[in-house]
């Protein structure tokens, strides 16, 4: 009978330790989305706050990903599959320069490829040869969490200015 209920004991310090960690992880999960969901709503703030400050009326894409366009080029819109050149800028919200086109040249790229932020992938399909814009990217649609290791910080949205000067079709 003894070695009966040293199992009984051993099963239900088992089952209690897996409540415990079911429990745990429903609690740590909760705080992770409550906490993201906060660097959100902030990081969100500082973009609006930067479009008041520069006085730019832009289109807000549901991604939080927000775009205007300061001076209209051709009616060609931008697909996927079409090879863009843009001179372009890359900042942060502060004003600090990243990156940009006079110190490592015009940048190029098939669209829907890859090899640039997601969010401008999204937000160059809304644009024409010609255009100049301004495209501000969340963190969470551009380098995320870890920043690009170089000069953009970890949890940064930055902003691109750019002009499209090429926009070769595919098709």
């Amino acid at each position: 009978m003894a070695s009966l209920s040293f199992f009984e004991a051993c099963t239900d310090d088992v089952e209690q330790n897996r409540q415990y960690n079911v429990e745990y992880e429903k609690q740590k999960k909760e705080s992770l989305e409550k906490a993201n969901r906060y660097m959100v709503l902030k990081e969100n703030e500082d973009i609006d706050n930067y479009i008041e400050r520069h006085n730019l009326n832009v289109e807000r894409i549901g991604t939080g990903l927000c775009y205007s366009i300061i001076k209209q080029g051709d009616t060609k819109p931008i697909e996927k599959g079409d090879l863009v050149t843009m001179e372009y800028e890359v900042r942060m919200l502060t004003g600090d320069l990243l990156y940009s086109s006079k110190e490592n040249g015009p940048m190029s790229f098939i669209v829907g490829i890859g090899g640039v932020e997601s969010g401008l992938e999204e937000a160059i399909v809304h644009l024409h040869k010609g255009d100049v814009a301004v495209i501000i990217i969340p963190s969470y649609y551009a380098h995320g969490l870890l920043g690009d290791g170089n000069r953009i910080p970890p949890k940064t949205p930055i902003v691109y200015n750019v002009k499209i000067i090429e926009n070769q079709s595919n098709k």
